[in-house]
């Protein structure tokens, strides 16, 4: 195709419609339809506005394309988080790898949605009402944020990475199981001849920290050892770090720890160290996810492997297949779970 009639002034600006319906050789409203999805247009039309279309090098307008699909072609990434974690947490940056990755063939823009450290989700929940986007992946979602009932109020499909505290039938999700986790991490320490074993636990507004704790308890229950040396965190290393001084406080005889996060991990060897405690030979140590930080810890640290790439990435993949296919969640069978997996290191091998 040849366009004698665009000086050297019209090719330096972006091409228009109106010339990609004139390559094509359709009405200007013809190729608009084509672009915007093909409805009531002939494959040949659709063929040649296509062709033109990739020739000429024409982007349609996403504004003025989402007046005519009712479309954004934008998703959200919510993450009711401070900036400081969202920029620090490896939760957090293997979600938003998986989610890049699931992204890479499609043509939807994303949109990262952080929460302000003084507001409970409620900003967010008005833009996701807002149908500024046309779906929404929410990760690292807390009790009372408000995001499972913007998300339920809302026009827009959502996924959770996460288990959500409404009924699994009215939101999906994809997790690991946490409770499983915990068990196998505390059932592991019970298996080295460790008797006083400790949880550092993730916030109990969150269904993992509390599946987590759950899984410790049960383990500690089928042994018919005691499950009283307990302390809350934030899954940060210095909520861990002031929690581990608080067992010690507690029981200085303390042989066994299982952090509910490898970053919670972190600071209970930073607290054992500054009380002269050796890891494994005094306290043996695990955490959870695998993300990084437990094989540069010093010692390493055995942990349970999160599969948090794996996760965001089906959390995308099934959201595209709703917003492409135009289904609903309901046609799939179930919430996907994946499996945990123990990861030994030294800070739990014998001596």
């Amino acid at each position: 195709m040849a366009f004698p009639y665009r000086n050297s002034l019209v090719e330096a600006s972006p091409p228009t419609l109106d010339e990609v319906a004139a390559a094509a050789g359709v009405s200007r409203s013809t190729a608009s339809r084509a672009i915007n999805g093909g409805l009531r247009v002939s494959p040949a039309a659709r063929t040649a506005v296509d062709a033109a279309a990739k020739l000429l090098g024409y982007s349609p307008n996403r504004a003025a394309r989402s007046l005519v699909t009712r479309r954004t072609d934008s998703i959200a990434l919510v993450i009711p988080e401070p900036d400081e974690r969202v920029l620090s947490d490896p939760f957090i940056g293997a979600t938003l790898r998986g989610i890049s990755a699931a992204l890479a063939s499609s043509d939807k823009q994303l949109v990262l949605l952080i929460a302000r450290p003084d507001e409970s989700g409620g900003r967010i929940a008005t833009y996701l009402r807002g149908g500024h986007v046309d779906g929404a992946v929410i990760v690292s979602h807390h009790r009372k944020d408000g995001l499972e009932d913007a998300v339920l109020g809302s026009r827009i499909p959502g996924v959770f990475v996460g288990r959500p505290f409404h009924d699994e039938d009215l939101l999906h999700y994809i997790d690991v199981d946490s409770i499983a986790g915990g068990y196998l991490a505390t059932q592991h320490l019970i298996g080295l001849g460790r008797r006083r074993i400790a949880h550092i636990a993730g916030p109990h507004d969150m269904t993992a920290g509390m599946d987590r704790t759950t899984g410790w308890k049960n383990a500690l229950a089928d042994a018919n050892l005691r499950s009283d040396l307990f302390a809350l965190g934030d899954f940060t290393t210095t909520s861990a770090y002031e929690a581990m001084n608080k067992i010690l406080r507690q029981e200085p005889e303390v042989d066994a720890v299982f952090a509910a996060s490898d970053l919670m991990a972190l600071g209970v060897l930073s607290a054992l160290r500054d009380h002269g405690r050796s890891v494994p030979h005094d306290v043996a140590v695990i955490g959870f996810d695998n993300l990084g930080a437990a094989a540069n810890a010093r010692p390493p640290l055995s942990t349970v492997r999160n599969p948090v790439v794996e996760m965001a990435v089906s959390a995308v993949e099934r959201l595209l297949h709703v917003l492409d296919k135009g289904t609903a969640f309901s046609d799939f069978p179930s919430p996907i779970v994946f499996s945990p997996e123990l990861v030994i290191r030294e800070s739990t091998r014998g001596y």
